[in-house]
């Protein structure tokens, strides 16, 4: 299975999207956007950002747990991961986003 973007309405009526990798494990999930063109804008901006690693901050969650996320150019976050159980897992999530991230198709599950 190829990796894919599932763009969704959330119970709130808002949009998002997660990334998921070939294996179908999220590996990226999106803020929510106002509007579905926002959260597929937020698509593209994930497909144009996604191969700099410079673009991925590296953080720790108050347990201790490694966590990234993805930011636009202009510093805005785009996506975060899960929490990771080690820091080398949290870097093979952020190679995958790298790798997945700027090829991957959009499954619009919105129904609209």
């Amino acid at each position: 299975m190829a990796a894919k973007y599932d763009l969704k309405k959330s119970p709130s009526g808002k949009f998002m999207f997660n990334l998921k990798a070939g294996n179908g494990e999220i590996i990226l999930t999106s803020e929510l956007y106002e509007s579905k063109s926002a959260a597929e804008n937020g698509i593209e901006s994930v497909k144009k950002n996604s191969p700099d690693d410079g673009n991925f901050e590296r953080k720790t969650a108050k347990s201790d747990q490694p966590y990234f996320v993805l930011k636009a150019a202009n510093g805005q976050t785009i996506g975060k991961s899960e929490m990771y159980n080690s820091a080398s897992s949290m870097e093979n999530g952020i190679k995958s986003v790298m790798k997945n991230g700027p090829d991957a198709r959009v499954d619009d599950q919105t129904g609209d």
